[in-house]
């Protein structure tokens, strides 16, 4: 496994262990709150190298294999909406007023995270490792 991938893997790891944390300490807890904006942080600088580092391999590959430009497309569309979820979870709740939705929305946030994760894992990177191979 290249070490761009495994990279990327620790960083997957790392922001679902950040969420169980914040499952653990309390989602309305100081420190849930507190652990809640570093996940914000750590994934936006996941996003930031997979786009710089990722994608454009992909695309580049893509130009010549129409099956690699479709599931970009689908990622594409799929990272609209989970991008939606999340930015509307850390607008509202940035600010550290909960609400009675806090909770359903966490979760919206956890399972929309978890599932985007898993996709990339077990699609975009399986698809980056045959060409850098």
């Amino acid at each position: 496994m290249s070490e761009l991938i495994e990279e990327f893997k620790r960083d997957h790891a790392e922001i679902m262990a950040m969420l169980n944390e914040v499952k653990e300490l309390g989602i309305l807890s100081k420190e849930g709150q507190a652990k809640l904006i570093s996940i914000k942080e750590h994934l936006l600088a996941h996003l930031k190298k997979e786009d710089e580092k990722l994608y454009p391999a992909l695309r580049k590959e893509a130009e010549d294999n129409e099956r690699l430009r479709n599931t970009l497309d689908l990622f594409a569309l799929d990272m609209k909406t989970v991008s939606s979820v999340v930015q509307e979870f850390f607008d509202k709740y940035s600010g550290g007023e909960i609400d009675g939705n806090f909770t359903v929305n966490f979760e919206s946030l956890s399972v929309a995270l978890s599932t985007r994760i898993r996709n990339e894992e077990d699609a975009l990177y399986e698809e980056y490792e045959e060409i850098n191979c």
